[in-house]
């Protein structure tokens, strides 16, 4: 392992926690009840005052590192519109909890009643890959505060069998091996499938930085994580639409975890209100690959008062 100073995933953190500090939010911890506890970046509470008229809007990262990675180039693009809330999901960074609860619906939950306790009555909600199996479960149980939905590279209408496809793409046994690379060529593996570019050229200590500083915490717990889900149990998608409410799904049309034509599915199944934008040369992570289509594509659906 390269220590603190020479690992370049560390002295890249220094970078990403400053583009979050100087968007005007905050590390904040708050504890949901007896047992689970959860970190988030939310405004910072010296400046609520000037920001109190603005709406609020709730980032759910997708499994894999911590939630500032994932939501980087979005947070500086949202904060002058939104209140910008960004938790790390249960068992991802300081988030934690005594319970035995696995489910992305537990997750759901915990994320509810963060905002609950943040003092914040209603939301719009993004969430990507796993993430977005969390933002849909949040607006299908608390409908009355949850004002728009973007799911983003989330098959939430997954099967039992794909998880099987999905390992046979990726050549791999176990889907953990996958999801919790735990080796420099299974990341290489999981970024080859997540994105569209090219990324054998990475270097090998490089990718062991990564894996050492993003995938090694609580894998214990997030592997029950993995075996906890709810969603892809069934044959048939296991999933109530959202009639009543606006959704916007964004894909990559080259998405390999998730075939697009679960994206086209997905619209049909969740309702009239539902949408869906597609992001040319990208692959799984399109708010990575091409930012400012997405952070567009977004922004329009949520500041659209129609």
């Amino acid at each position: 392992m390269l220590p603190y100073f020479l690992s370049p995933v560390s002295l890249y953190a220094i970078y990403v926690r400053r583009c979050f500090t100087a968007s005007g939010l905050s590390q904040q911890t708050l504890q949901l009840d007896n047992e689970t506890t959860l970190h988030f970046w939310g405004p910072n509470p010296k400046f609520s005052q000037a920001t109190l008229k603005k709406p609020s809007l709730v980032l759910i990262h997708g499994f894999g590192p911590v939630a500032m990675w994932q939501w980087r180039n979005q947070v500086q693009f949202f904060f002058p519109r939104f209140n910008v809330y960004i938790p790390d999901l249960v068992f991802f960074g300081d988030s934690t909890t005594t319970s035995a609860e696995r489910s992305e619906v537990f997750q759901a939950a915990s994320v509810a009643k963060l905002m609950e306790k943040a003092g914040v009555e209603r939301f719009s909600v993004i969430g990507t890959s796993y993430g977005g199996f969390v933002a849909y479960h949040v607006a299908r149980m608390w409908p009355e505060r949850v004002e728009k939905v973007v799911i983003a590279s989330s098959g939430v209408n997954m099967r039992r069998g794909d998880n099987e496809k999905l390992l046979r793409r990726a050549k791999l046994e176990k889907i953990e091996h996958l999801m919790l690379p735990a080796t420099a060529v299974q990341l290489q593996t999981l970024i080859g499938l997540a994105m569209s570019r090219r990324v054998d050229v990475i270097p090998r200590f490089l990718l062991n930085d990564f894996v050492q500083k993003l995938y090694s915490d609580k894998r214990k717990e997030k592997m029950e994580l993995l075996k906890g889900l709810t969603l892809g149990r069934d044959d048939t998608p296991n999933l109530s639409p959202l009639p009543n409410k606006e959704v916007l799904i964004v894909w990559g049309d080259k998405d390999q975890i998730f075939p697009l034509e679960m994206a086209t599915e997905l619209k049909e199944l969740l309702g009239p209100k539902t949408r869906l934008e597609v992001i040319k040369n990208t692959s799984h992570v399109p708010q990575v690959e091409n930012p400012i289509q997405f952070n567009n594509i977004v922004e329009s659906f949520l500041c659209d008062s129609s």
